[in-house]
């Protein structure tokens, strides 16, 4: 240990011993105690910024970029340099609604081969959703919404050109009590921001002073904790292998357009037929834990394929979807003569939302921003990125009220709501068998597409989310696609309605209606208990000071703290007119 941070130790163990009383006449001057603790805090740090940003994805980069426009930023993460392996596919309208906000806070989405950071644009969407119901196993469902592939590349770029420092190391802390932190010292929270350690994989260590921690390191964090009073299921898992590969042109097709039965010019979001196992053994299973094939044609014969686990709890094995993937390749007679990459996905579907009054704050996976039905996650993440950066920097002057008011920027109440009406949806989905999801997503489709988008956005400034961000909009799409669905799904959708209010309370009877009250916020809220009444304070210590008996001013009434050794964890006390632990004045 250095002897410095030892000394420092030693000084802040001897704050007890003088936290009793203050001499009349102690002066409000700040301390020489103060001093030297602030610049003990300074001494030991190796790097100082506004805003330290854990993690080196799609949310922290995006988090890093908006900052740094104007504040000192630093992004830490040992495997920076790394490509991003997802294969993002968004909807148009909401790339586009993403780019114009990033645009507005000066951050360009620029590359691509169609330019905004895109690789590949769709037309059109398919479907299918063959073989229950009376529909026909080639009947196709087309979705007049275009689709666009992301160029993880030129994203990353165009999140990379701001004024932040990169740093490759990570975090070595794991939360075990809101903003109490193991190994002991590795993260501190003080009055004016926090220090913390940061370790790379030559083990060597540097210490980071900041105002606030932005962790994007992903659903699975350690640094936040989750709620676990509140009701809530654990979360179910995405699970998909995907790979991009040529294919082999198939001169027995009737038209050149067309790779099996999928159309070159079309963006196929679901397939969810089971033909390619009938009679297998495996068909039993593959019926009870569906899967479905996403396909996007990029060109010539080079396409990516992926076969996926909607959402389901215990998780799907990879090796499942993989084998499935080229089981139905082989079915369909499409012949894959090169493999470019692989791409395993797994995606952390529900769950519980953060701890309140967390110092560290959570964007993207880490907040649970994932849509708890179907997986979407990359332009929701983006703008919430977006509205956190606008939070932190209008509450700047306070740590504590920054870290709430981005929390709140993210799960307000009404986000709240919102979510705990998808993630019934997603319970729902978990426990289709195919027969189940085909009718669900037939009728899902069939909703006028600004109910149907607004479902799968589900994000505050996405398209079409004015049809889903209030009860009563929500109350009509659900009846609206009762009326959609096939009569068996439909009377399991009102079972499971029924049976998951009686289970989990009044969550979702409150996101579709104006009853049951409304989510706990995570606005700032000072603790005034700790304050008491000012005025009777003041009455006795003047009272006190003009004494001809007492000597001495209890630590309850005296006029000033000399060091703020409860604002290290709240800094509510910004505001606070007295304190019930003040120091002796060492210069005094």
């Amino acid at each position: 240990m250095r002897p410095l941070c030892l000394f420092a130790i030693c000084l802040c163990r001897l704050i007890p011993l003088a936290a009793f009383v203050t001499p009349r006449g102690a002066t409000n001057r700040q301390s020489a105690f103060q001093r030297l603790y602030s610049s003990l805090s300074a001494a030991t740090a190796d790097e100082s910024c506004d805003y330290l940003v854990l993690g080196s994805g799609p949310a922290a980069r995006a988090m890093a970029s908006l900052l740094s426009t104007t504040t000192n930023v630093i992004l830490a993460d040992a495997n920076s340099d790394r490509d991003w392996a997802p294969n993002y596919g968004v909807w148009e309208d909401e790339w586009e609604a993403v780019a114009k906000k990033y645009q507005a806070a000066g951050v360009i989405f620029e590359g691509g081969k169609e330019g905004n950071a895109i690789d590949h644009q769709w037309n059109i969407t398919d479907c299918f959703f063959g073989g229950s119901f009376d529909i026909p196993n080639e009947q196709k469902l087309r979705v007049d919404r275009p689709y666009l592939r992301v160029d993880k590349n030129a994203l990353k770029n165009s999140l990379t050109t701001g004024g932040y420092h990169i740093l490759q190391a990570n975090h070595i802390s794991k939360a075990i009590g809101v903003n109490m932190y193991s190994p002991a010292g590795s993260l501190v929270n003080d009055e004016e921001g926090t220090i913390i350690t940061l370790e790379s994989k030559e083990k060597a260590t540097t210490t980071i002073r900041c105002k606030n921690v932005i962790d994007c390191t992903g659903h699975e964090t350690s640094l936040i904790l989750r709620e676990a009073r509140e009701a809530h299921r654990p979360p179910g898992f995405q699970i998909a292998y995907g790979v991009l590969v040529d294919v082999e042109e198939d001169l027995s097709m009737p038209s050149p357009t067309q790779i099996g039965p999928y159309d070159k010019q079309a963006m196929t979001l679901f397939d969810y037929r089971t033909d390619h196992y009938a009679g297998d053994v495996n068909e039993k299973k593959l019926i009870k834990d569906p899967t479905f094939m996403y396909v996007m044609p990029l060109g010539e014969n080079r396409v990516f394929f992926e076969e996926t686990s909607l959402v389901a709890r215990p998780a799907l094995s990879f090796q499942e979807c993989k084998d499935r993937c080229f089981q139905r390749l082989d079915h369909l007679g499409i012949k894959v003569t090169n493999v470019y990459e692989e791409e395993f996905c797994y995606i952390p579907m529900g769950g519980a939302l953060p701890v309140k009054d967390q110092r560290v704050i959570a964007v993207g996976g880490s907040a649970s921003v994932v849509h708890p039905s179907t997986g979407y996650n990359l332009c929701r993440t983006l703008m919430a990125a977006a509205d956190v950066a606008l939070a932190l920097q209008a509450n700047a002057e306070n740590v504590d009220r920054a870290a709430a008011a981005a929390y709140h920027a993210v799960w307000s109440p009404d986000n709240v709501r919102q979510r705990n009406f998808a993630v019934f949806g997603g319970e729902f989905l978990m426990k289709q068998n195919v027969v189940g999801l085909r009718g669900f997503f037939d009728g899902f489709f069939r909703l006028p597409m600004e109910m149907w988008g607004g479902f799968l956005a589900g994000w505050p400034g996405l398209p079409n989310n004015d049809k889903h961000e209030t009860w009563l909009a929500r109350i009509v799409f659900g009846v609206t696609f009762l009326t959609k669905l096939p009569p068996t799904v439909a009377l399991d959708m009102v079972a499971s309605i029924l049976t998951y209010s009686l289970t989990e309370g009044t969550v979702l009877l409150q996101s579709v209606t104006p009853f049951f009250g409304e989510p706990t916020s995570f606005e700032y809220k000072r603790n005034n208990d700790r304050i008491g009444d000012v005025a009777a304070k003041e009455e006795a210590r003047q009272m006190l000071t003009e004494s001809k008996v007492e000597d001495i001013i209890p630590v309850a009434f005296d006029e000033q703290p000399r060091l703020p050794v409860e604002r290290m964890i709240d800094s509510s006390l910004d505001e606070t007119v007295t304190n019930i632990k003040v120091v002796q004045d060492v210069s005094a």
